[in-house]
Formats: C-alpha cells, structure tokens, sequence
C-alpha cells in the first residue's frame, strides 16, 4: 500500500473521532498540534496575543468541521498547519489594510511583501519542524552551534560523507520553503493566499 492512498491511522481515526463529537478527541489533537498551531500563526503574525486567537479560531474550526479534512489529500498535521496559516494570512491581511487605511502611509504592495515574507517564515518553520530528526540535528549543529559537516560528522557519530549528505538533504528541503506550492509540505502553504 503506498503512503499515498491511505493517511495514518492515528488521523483516520481522530478525524472518526472528532465527527462523533468526542471532547477527548479535541483534548489529543490540541495537544499534538497546539504548539505548532501557535508557532506558525505567530511566525505569520509577529503578535501573541493575535497568535492565541488563531489558535483557537483552528481547533473551533477543526471541531466545528471535522468533515472538511480530507485524508486523501495528506497527513492531519498538514491540514491542520495549512488552515492555521490561512487564518493567520487573512488575520494579518486585516489588521494589516486596516492600519493602511487608518495612517494612509504605505501600499498594497507593501502589505503583499509582508504577507509573502510572513508566508515563507512560517513555511520554513514548518519544514524544520517536520523533517526526519537526522536532518534536523545537521542543520541545527551548522547553524546554531556554527559546526562544518567534519565537526557535525564527529558530533553526530556518523561519517564526513553522511553529515555532508544530510547537510544537503536539509537544505534542499528548507529551500523549497520560497515555492509556493512545492512538494514536501501542505499544499497552499506557502502561497499568499
């Protein structure tokens, strides 16, 4: 059976869940999905207070409609992080027109800049977040402990070849966070919609 055809079964299951109205069922998704839920909507927002807003505008969402995810189309954790950057878009395109129209200053392209620069942060978060945790340890030693792939290598336990190769991998996957509708994170995500 191809990982295509048939989402996990922890997703099929929690969406049955969910349409049956069970509250335990809100309680484990939220607290799988809260804090990369909240993450990516203040990623987009640059606000706390507005980030707790979307975040529980997408679990009232994903409980008032649990329907409306489609297993066919990915993992619950993309949809779940594809609807909370739409909100998170439409919440800033707002606040962001309204502060245009109230101080006059700045255009929309300004306000599309923003939006398409909160769009890629937010997506590269999300692609950190969700690549294998051998990829993720590579790039976190070149970039935050500044290590080259000889010192990642010996830090890792692994060979010169194979840091280098996960160096690449992770790069090549967090490149993809400027295409808007790449393959490898929930589609839509990405785009200024």
């Amino acid at each position: 059976m191809a990982a295509k055809d048939a989402p996990p079964r922890w997703d099929r299951k929690m969406q049955q869940r969910l349409a049956r109205g069970e509250a335990a069922a809100l309680g484990e998704l939220y607290d799988r999905f809260a804090s990369l839920v909240h993450g990516l909507a203040h990623r987009v927002l640059g606000d706390e207070r507005a980030a707790d807003g979307i975040t529980r505008e997408v679990f009232v969402h994903v409980w008032e409609n649990p329907e409306s995810y489609d297993p066919k189309q990915g993992p619950l954790r993309s949809w779940v992080a594809t609807l909370t950057h739409r909100l998170a878009v439409q919440r800033l395109r707002a606040t962001e027109t309204a502060a245009l129209a109230l101080e006059g200053g700045g255009t929309t392209e300004e306000l599309e800049r923003k939006v398409r620069s909160a769009s890629v942060a937010a997506r590269a978060d999300y692609i950190v977040t969700s690549m294998p945790t051998p990829l993720r340890a590579a790039l976190e030693l070149a970039y935050f402990q500044r290590r080259d792939y000889r010192q990642a290598a010996a830090d890792l336990g692994v060979t010169e070849d194979e840091a280098r190769r996960r160096l690449r991998l992770g790069l090549q996957l967090l490149s993809t966070a400027h295409d808007a509708g790449s393959p490898g994170g929930p589609p839509g995500f990405g785009g200024a919609r």
